[in-house]
């Protein structure tokens, strides 16, 4: 399973909190690098949901348009 975007965030914190700690410019840079990766994610999921929602109004208005919203097959709507 893969962790979303707001987990790599959280994981990204901790890193970074780690190396400050520890004095370690290393693992502050990786912390800093999750946390960004994270934001990411977290954007493109975000467009793919609002893509999702417009191929789907788009596929609702085509539906509406052909009168086979109700799931009519094409045969059936023939005259």
């Amino acid at each position: 399973m893969e962790r979303d975007g707001r987990m790599d965030e959280a994981v990204g914190r901790a890193k970074e909190a780690a190396g400050a700690l520890t004095d370690d410019d290393e693992l502050r840079h990786e912390g800093k690098a999750d946390q960004a990766a994270g934001k990411l994610k977290n954007a493109l999921n975000e467009a793919v949901d609002k893509a999702r929602g417009v191929v789907d109004q788009a596929r609702d208005a085509v539906e509406d348009a052909l009168g086979r919203k109700d799931g009519g097959s094409d045969d059936a709507n023939r005259s």
